[in-house]
């Protein structure tokens, strides 16, 4: 099998518009969950989501083009083109230069935006861009025709391991051959009246409304619903012998990826789906030493749990597992988009020797008993790490990235 190698990173989100003032907020513990401000909340008992707020799309898309694309494209356009930057190719094979969009939801905004207007106005007013701007896979239309990538052109949409899952897609591409290099992109925008009420509904979000950067606190024993985010990542897949041969910085490698289904609940979480994605991917990569782990950890009293008596059934004992902390307490659950924005937090812990924290961890749950970073970032020597998306359905995914 041909090695794989990430050579490019992307990424935006509550708290940054690139990976490295990104990367700087979340290991300095700032959050960037505050009151919505995308729509109207006063009918709604969730009113906190952790926003992109200082995002124009015109400087990365032809302003007559922005109408064409559902937010959750643009934060992937500008993602992508920042790995694709990042990756500097003096020059590629189109042919062998593929890409796998990933998103939970899609064009939510805009299916809800053109389901009214059908209703209210009659369906001959359904703008002729609504269904090319909502179809997840056009992520991947409008980003491979801006960077003339013309390999395998792939989505996975698996709610919210659908990132996870699709750097996998990509890597597997490389593996067998079909490509060269794949250009990976989550992104999700789902802050909308149907978005946040949907899943309000579901009592899964926090309503911690007044206090909305202590809202997300992963692994605490208060813990009482995730907090929506939004926000894209991008990395660009490169086969090893190519990158070292153009002399491309290496951020990592992937030796290991794993993908296990529940078949148990649509919702509700069990330990054995997520040990053996784990599980897989930990013995693909041959069972090396873990120095980090960036968790799931949404914040809802089951997932935290379950993921905590995941890892000690798959290292042995809480006193074997490694140093394990949740972003999502910065930047919220960006469902689709969280495995793609968690692997590249990843890399950058690999590169930049520190561990980010998880904030707002102040209650110790004795069921959820793991050193989970509280607060405070920690520098340490990182070689490997394993990072995780679990989604409903029972869908799961688990990646092991490793420094060269």
């Amino acid at each position: 099998m041909r090695r794989v190698v990430i050579t490019g990173l992307g990424m935006i989100n509550a708290v940054g518009i690139d990976k490295e003032s990104s990367f700087k907020a979340i290991v300095e513990g700032k959050c960037g969950i505050k009151s919505i401000s995308l729509f109207d909340t006063t009918k709604h008992t969730v009113k906190i989501a952790a926003e992109v707020t200082d995002f124009d799309p015109t400087t990365v898309m032809n302003p007559k083009d922005v109408k064409k694309a559902d937010r959750f494209i643009q934060l992937g356009i500008k993602a992508a083109k920042e790995a694709m930057d990042d990756a500097a190719f003096d020059e590629f094979d189109s042919d062998r230069f593929g890409m796998v969009s990933a998103s939970g939801i899609g064009g939510l905004t805009n299916i809800q935006k053109n389901s009214i207007i059908s209703h209210e106005r009659g369906a001959r007013r359904i703008s002729p861009f609504f269904i090319p701007s909502a179809l997840v896979n056009m992520l991947g239309g409008f980003i491979s025709i801006e960077h003339g990538l013309k390999g395998p052109n792939l989505s996975d949409v698996t709610a919210c391991a659908a990132g996870t899952h699709a750097i996998a897609t990509g890597t597997k591409s490389i593996m067998l051959g079909s490509a060269d290099q794949m250009l990976i992109v989550g992104a999700e925008s789902a802050i909308c009246d149907v978005g946040i009420g949907g899943f309000a509904s579901m009592k899964a979000l926090s309503t911690d409304n007044e206090t909305p950067q202590k809202s997300s606190r992963p692994f605490d024993a208060t813990r009482n619903g995730f907090v929506m985010g939004e926000g894209a990542g991008a990395l660009v897949l490169e086969e090893y012998e190519s990158a070292k041969k153009r002399g491309a910085f290496i951020y990592g490698e992937v030796i290991g990826f794993g993908e296990s289904g529940d078949a148990n609940h649509i919702t509700s979480p069990v330990v054995d789906g997520p040990y053996r994605a784990m599980k897989a991917a930990w013995e693909m990569a041959k069972k090396p030493k873990i120095d980090y782990i960036n968790a799931h950890g949404t914040s809802t009293p089951a997932n935290d749990k379950n993921e905590t008596g995941a890892l000690k059934l798959l290292f042995g004992a809480k006193e074997n597992c490694p140093p394990v902390s949740s972003t999502k307490g910065q930047i919220g659950h960006c469902l689709g988009a969280a495995g793609t924005i968690e692997a590249i937090i990843s890399l950058m812990a690999i590169r930049d020797s520190i561990l980010p924290p998880t904030i707002n961890y102040e209650n110790p749950d004795p069921e959820c008993d793991l050193d989970y970073i509280p607060n405070e970032a920690r520098e340490a020597k990182v070689q490997i790490i394993m990072s995780n998306s679990f989604g409903f359905g029972g869908t799961n995914g688990s990646i092991i990235l490793k420094k060269i």
